[in-house]
């Protein structure tokens, strides 16, 4: 992760659930079995040269495993 989660995520929004998810077969392989969604949701960020920005981040998520694979989608300036 080349960013730090510096605010709570806000307007969490489940983006797919189980067999919907395109990377399933690779998560519950790395991960473990359980159910599955991908979320979308708002926080602040700390980019690794410092900057703070407020973004549009993604992660996948299930129960027992906890937030995995966090990826920046778009800054919102």
């Amino acid at each position: 992760m080349r960013f730090e989660i510096i605010s709570p995520i806000e307007s969490i929004e489940t983006i797919a659930v189980g067999r919907q998810i395109r990377d399933l077969k690779r998560l519950q392989r790395l991960y473990g079995r359980g159910r599955w969604r991908k979320l979308k949701g708002l926080a602040l960020i700390r980019e690794a040269d410092g900057l703070t920005y407020k973004a549009e981040i993604h992660w996948y998520e299930a129960a027992g495993v906890g937030r995995k694979e966090f990826k920046v989608k778009d800054y919102l300036w």
